[in-house]
């Protein structure tokens, strides 16, 4: 997934504003995919093998009279034949490969990946800080954002719910560059509702572009 010249400016334009209007500031990143999940080829794998063995079984019972020399044979090329095929796919197709991978597991895996990201870009190091990490991860389809101390107190899971409600559905329809802004203006509002604005004295220490990671960079 790659972010087009204007999405990117349409999401710094977001950030500006947000930065604008409330005083905090906002780093924006969208993740392929936040780890490389290598159980998911394994899975595909064995529920491939299991039901092509259990077919043929029942094949042999149904009609004993096909058993051949050679029937050992073909059966076990067939059974790892189809399991590999499966687990190629899910190295192929991401609407594939999500079937095997466990709610639990991506969200673990999208939050680890956040708090990554967070330290690893110094989210935590405006003077107040007040730095949030607004992450998409597109593989999982999960969004996670990521307030520094100086706002937890003030913004938390409750307050955040519905913003994320919102961009989840709109990663889930590929509207990436949508979901982002969405989360970006989502949060403004929620800051400028609480009453935080910019004094103008404020020091921007922390990146406007949007970071962008692909499946390969996943845990590197």
């Amino acid at each position: 997934m790659h972010l087009s010249t204007e999405e990117r400016r349409r999401i710094d334009q977001c950030v500006a504003a947000f930065e604008t209007h409330t005083g905090a500031q906002v780093v924006t990143a969208v993740v392929g995919q936040s780890d490389n999940y290598p159980e998911i080829p394994w899975k595909a794998f064995a529920l491939g093998a299991s039901v092509t063995a259990l077919l043929r079984l029942l094949l042999d019972l149904a009609r004993p009279d096909w058993l051949t020399g050679y029937g050992t044979l073909f059966d076990a090329v067939l059974i790892l034949g189809v399991g590999a095929t499966l687990a190629l796919v899910t190295m192929r197709l991401h609407a594939f490969a999500r079937m095997f991978l466990h709610g639990t597991r991506a969200e673990t895996a999208v939050i680890q990946h956040a708090r990554i990201l967070f330290l690893r870009h110094e989210v935590f190091a405006t003077p107040m800080r007040n730095g949030v990490l607004i992450l998409v991860s597109t593989f999982e389809r999960r969004v996670v954002i990521l307030p520094d101390t100086g706002l937890h107190a003030q913004i938390g899971d409750v307050e955040l719910h519905p913003i994320i409600d919102r961009m989840t559905t709109l990663l889930a329809e590929a509207k990436v560059c949508d979901a982002l802004c969405g989360g970006v203006t989502g949060v403004e509002a929620l800051l400028a509702g609480m009453g935080f604005h910019a004094t103008g004295n404020e020091d921007a220490r922390l990146p406007d572009a949007v970071i962008e990671e692909n499946d390969s960079d996943a845990r590197a």
